[in-house]
């Protein structure tokens, strides 16, 4: 900004937290096309579904995808959809809609997209200009959401037992990691008596790491934290929302009801040193 520029318009400033805590802002770093359901599908009745997980801060949106025969590979929409339904069965997270409709043959007809909770560094705001004025919404949540492929680690571990066998040790990577606080677990084999074979483990120890207490017992923490976070998750239902168009008139009547429509003034209790200090970098 030059000291020459000359000040085009001037916009009070009104602050609305009508909604709060419930405006979110969504990011969909990998979406390349608006958030809509294909002509296709939306001529055969499909729409765009969403749930979310209220205690995990969870949303996921399901669109369905355009099966057109030229975009499309039925054959291969019946594989994968077979790989998610195993999938969700695995992680408690199948839906409704799969439940009721068991006897039918599973097709994946829609891409799953889920949210990663973002940290908010600082306060975010949305700002609006409407009719003359700047409208400021606190913004509570951010999420940024990625499609989940998942059902695909249910397909590498279906070839990898196909090609190994029953029994191989391809199918020693199902589960979670063994926790290296705990002892290891020796499957007792059957041995001829004439051996006297004895397994013997032995750790190296840095002097003074049994006082401070040692690197692996952190970890150990950390892993076991992070695994009763992803079970506390998973044990949480979904609770079905409905998804409305950015044109719909429930849309709009909400974008509507942001807005502050009162003149009541507002006064700042910090000092503009306080509020200059208080930004990085200056």
């Amino acid at each position: 900004m030059n000291l020459d520029d000359e000040v085009v318009s001037v916009l009070p400033i009104h602050y609305s937290d009508i909604l709060a805590p419930n405006v979110h802002l969504h990011q969909f770093p990998l979406l390349s096309r608006p958030l809509q359901t294909p002509p296709s599908a939306a001529l055969s009745g499909k729409r765009i579904r969403a749930r979310v997980k209220t205690v995990a801060h969870k949303v996921e949106i399901n669109v369905p995808v355009d099966t057109r025969p030229e975009v499309w590979n039925k054959e291969k929409g019946k594989e994968f959809g077979i790989a998610r339904l195993e999938d969700d069965r695995e992680r408690n997270q199948e839906t409704d809609k799969g439940k009721q409709k068991e006897e039918e043959e599973p097709r994946l007809t829609e891409v799953r997209l889920q949210s990663e909770q973002i940290p908010q560094q600082g306060v975010y705001m949305l700002g609006i200009v409407y009719a003359g004025c700047l409208h400021l919404v606190p913004v509570s949540e951010t999420h940024q959401f990625r499609p989940t492929l998942t059902y695909l680690d249910v397909m590498s571990r279906r070839t990898r037992r196909s090609r190994g066998g029953t029994g191989s040790d391809s199918e020693s990577d199902d589960g979670p990691p063994p926790d290296p606080d705990e002892p290891p677990v020796v499957v007792p084999t059957r041995e001829k008596k004439s051996l006297d074979a004895k397994e013997v483990q032995v750790s190296a120890r840095k002097p003074g790491e049994e006082r401070n207490g040692s690197l692996h017992g952190g970890m150990s923490a950390i892993r076991r934290e992070m695994l009763l976070a992803i079970r506390v998750e998973e044990e949480e239902p979904w609770q079905a929302v409905e998804f409305c168009d950015a044109e719909s008139e429930a849309s709009n009547h909400l974008f509507e009801s942001m807005f502050s429509r009162t003149e009541e003034q507002l006064e700042s209790k910090t000092s503009i040193t306080t509020l200059l200090r208080s930004i990085k970098g200056l």
